[in-house]
């Protein structure tokens, strides 16, 4: 595809992967994961990352970060001790985060700009792009989850994604920053129960086949069964911005980057999906 989004990820985005000094074993798996994604992504050429992060929380607005520069330290207002201040500096895209909410407001999708000079990255935005980007060689635009905002919202959000990088002339790539199952427990080596374990496998699978209208369809009920993480809000907008691809008639060859590991309960998987050549 020559603009769009031409590839869509899902991420994990784990405090343990931000150093690798306190990364345990069975989270190793996730860090080479998105580390090769990452290589693969870029070798596509991609002018940005659109990342949509289960940490950067609005209660009634989707947000778009407008600032020319993103540059700050990322500190873990939940986990200090894992994240405690870890400097970032990625270029922005002001005129891609601009047209997103402008484009959101014609959609009736209420939107507001992020132009604060003070604003910093969540852990959710910063984790990921450490592994995919560490090099910080791409522009980068991040998205919340909105608290008000229903599954079908979401999924409107992410196909307005689509639209605007399209209608640019903006190669993206969309990454979805967030756990499968979030169910979680005291002790980063606990599994999610068998049953959630079996969830997150059936999403996988569905995703691995790249089928996107099964997994709207079964989105829902999965978030609800599997306790997703953000109620699924991401993975809601990751798979409308792919719904949005796939009507122009592009075929996805989806992939899994790694294997499937835990933390404190939540079940993890480095995935994506990009067009057939």
């Amino acid at each position: 595809m020559s603009a769009g989004i031409i590839a869509l990820a899902t991420v994990a985005h784990v405090p343990t992967l931000s150093r690798a000094e306190i990364t345990p074993d069975f989270q190793q798996t996730l860090v080479a994961g998105a580390r090769k994604l990452g290589e693969e992504l870029r070798a596509l050429k991609p002018d940005l990352w659109i990342v949509a992060s289960t940490h950067w929380v609005s209660t009634f607005n989707w947000f778009a970060t407008c600032q020319g520069v993103h540059e700050g330290v990322c500190v873990a207002d939940e986990a200090p001790d894992l994240v405690p201040g870890i400097p970032y500096r990625y270029r922005g895209d002001p005129q891609l985060a601009g047209e997103l909410v402008a484009e959101w407001k014609r959609c009736n999708v209420p939107a507001e700009r992020n132009d604060s000079a003070h604003y910093t990255w969540d852990y959710g935005t910063f984790v990921p792009l450490s592994h995919l980007d560490p090099a910080a060689q791409l522009g980068v635009v991040g998205v919340p989850s909105v608290l008000m905002a229903d599954l079908a919202e979401c999924g409107r959000a992410g196909a307005a994604i689509h639209a605007v990088a399209k209608r640019l002339g903006r190669r993206a790539v969309f990454v979805a920053s967030t756990a499968l199952s979030h169910a979680l427990v005291r002790g980063r080596q606990h599994m999610p129960t068998a049953q959630r374990v079996a969830l997150d496998q059936r999403f996988i699978e569905y995703y691995k086949a790249g089928q996107i209208q099964a997994l709207i369809d079964w989105l829902p009920a999965f978030s609800r069964e599997a306790v997703a993480e953000m109620g699924g809000r991401v993975l809601a907008t990751m798979l409308g911005c792919a719904q949005a691809v796939a009507a122009e008639g592009v075929a996805f060859t989806p992939a899994m980057y790694g294997g499937y590991a835990q933390s404190s309960g939540s079940g993890n998987a480095v995935l994506c999906l990009r067009p057939a050549a």
